[in-house]
């Protein structure tokens, strides 16, 4: 399956497409958003190698991949979704490619969940919004056994969104890093939402 674009109560999520390179770039020139992941803001360059990382990984397992969102102009909690991109205001990206990396499984049926918020839009629960959806895809629509999603272990507020949305800590690890970042010797955490877990809340429900 392709991936679908998905909305919510105030977003459209459009599939990350190369016309979406410029607010990429835009998103990680400001290092508040980049504090617990690079700790500075990212050249243009290492955006489109980024950029091009992320199309690749979104064509290895069918349905996940990177999403760009959209919400209203004023991203009030009584907005109402864009109808398309170009009527929508640029709030952040929404990760769900398949899991990667030294410290993650390697296993097509294990997502790996993220977000990246422009700062103004920070601390209006859009992350919590946009990261629903996508466990529901997730599950519902790609039939992943498990979602991970991992940050430092200082990141309170990427944390609060991990529980707020359901995901149970699973571990504390600690990787090496060539440059480390101010909390670093704290670790690194990793939550998880398992296929089992969410049938279980959905019937809750």
């Amino acid at each position: 399956m392709a991936q679908p674009i998905l909305r919510t109560a105030r977003l459209l999520l459009v599939p990350l497409a190369d016309r979406h390179l410029e607010l990429e770039v835009e998103l990680d020139s400001d290092p508040e958003v980049l504090r617990y992941l690079f700790g500075r803001a990212r050249s243009r360059d290492e955006v489109v190698a980024s950029h091009a990382q992320r199309m690749a990984l979104a064509g290895k397992v069918d349905g996940l991949g990177f999403w760009i969102a959209y919400g209203s102009a004023d991203g009030t909690r009584d907005s109402t979704p864009p109808a398309t991109e170009d009527e929508g205001g640029f709030v952040g990206l929404m990760m769900l490619p398949p899991a990667h990396g030294p410290d993650q499984p390697d296993d097509p049926a294990v997502a790996d969940l993220g977000y990246r918020i422009l700062r103004r839009h920070w601390r209006k629960g859009f992350a919590s919004e946009a990261s629903r959806v996508l466990l529901r895809h997730a599950f519902d629509g790609v039939g992943q056994s498990r979602v991970i999603a991992q940050t430092m272990a200082v990141n309170a507020g990427s944390r609060g969104v991990m529980e707020a949305i359901g995901m149970s800590y699973v571990r504390t690890y600690f990787p090496t890093w060539d440059d480390p970042l101010p909390g670093t010797d704290l670790g690194e955490v990793e939550y998880e939402m398992t296929r089992e877990t969410w049938q279980a809340g959905q019937l809750a429900r």
